[in-house]
C-alpha cells in the first residue's frame, strides 16, 4: 500500500463526516457503520489499517478472512461482504459477526448445519436486475425468507445489494430506495421471527446516497485506502 497510517486515518475522518452529514440530510443521527472493505489490503498492510484506528472490516475472501483475523480478530471486528461458497462457511463463521452476502438456501443449510451459535446474515437483493450481479430478485425475497424461518442458527438482520458502477451517483438512488422499500414491507411481514434493521449498500462511489436512502453499512474501499 503506498499510503501510511496517517493518511488512513485522514481519509476515514473525511468519510465519517460525509456520512454524518448524509445522516442530516435523511433525519437521521449516529446509525451509520462503515465496513472497511479490505480486499486489495494485504495481511501485512492490515498493521496500518489497525494503526489508522480502524474497527470494523469486510472481507470478501476466506482464505484472506483466516489470515487476517489470525492477526488481529483481537481489534477489529470482521464481516465478509463477498460471495461466500458453502463449502467455505464452516472456515468462515468462527471469525466474523455478520455475513453480508446471503443468497441461496443451499447457503442457508450450510451456516445453519455448522454454525455452533447463532450468526447474522444479510439477504442478498439483486434490485439493479444485472446479470453479472448475485442475489436474489426483489420479486423472490419473501418467499425466500418463508423457506428460512425454520433455520434457528440463521438470523436476517437485514438486506444488501450491489448498485450498478456509474459516474452520477444521483443515478443508483433508486436502487438503494427499492431495497430500503423492500427491507420496510418485509419487516412488517416477518417481525415475529427477524429484526430486519440492516441495510447495507453503499460504496466509495455512491455510499453518500445510499446513507441518504437509508444505509446502515457502507462498504467503503479505495477511498479509505488511497492518497486523495
Amino acid at each position: 500500500m503506498d499510503i501510511g497510517s496517517e493518511q488512513i486515518r485522514n481519509n476515514l475522518l473525511r468519510v465519517e463526516q460525509r456520512v454524518r452529514e448524509a445522516e442530516r440530510r435523511s433525519g437521521r443521527e449516529g446509525e451509520v457503520r462503515i465496513v472497511a472493505a479490505t480486499k486489495y489490503v494485504s495481511v501485512e498492510d492490515m498493521r496500518l489499517v489497525q494503526e489508522a484506528g480502524i474497527r470494523l472490516v469486510g472481507e470478501n475472501r476466506a482464505h484472506e478472512l483466516l489470515e487476517k483475523a489470525a492477526l488481529y480478530s483481537g481489534d477489529m471486528e470482521f464481516h465478509f461482504i463477498g460471495h461466500l461458497q458453502h463449502r467455505k462457511v464452516k472456515d468462515v463463521v468462527p471469525h466474523v459477526s455478520m455475513i453480508h452476502s446471503v443468497d441461496s438456501l443451499r447457503l442457508v443449510k450450510a451456516l445453519d448445519e455448522r454454525s455452533r451459535r447463532s450468526i447474522e446474515v444479510l439477504l442478498q437483493v439483486n434490485v439493479s436486475g444485472e446479470e453479472s450481479k448475485y442475489g436474489i430478485l426483489p420479486s423472490e425475497a419473501e418467499a425466500f425468507l418463508e423457506q428460512c424461518v425454520s433455520y434457528r442458527n440463521v438470523c436476517f438482520a437485514g438486506l444488501m445489494t450491489m448498485a450498478p458502477l456509474v459516474v452520477d451517483a444521483e443515478e443508483v438512488r433508486p436502487v438503494f430506495r427499492g431495497l430500503r422499500e423492500l427491507r420496510d414491507r418485509l419487516a412488517g411481514v416477518f417481525e415475529s421471527r427477524y429484526e430486519l434493521r440492516h441495510l447495507s449498500m453503499g460504496m466509495t462511489n455512491d455510499f453518500d446516497v445510499a446513507v441518504e436512502e437509508g444505509a446502515t453499512l457502507v462498504r467503503v474501499g479505495s477511498v479509505l485506502f488511497s492518497a486523495p
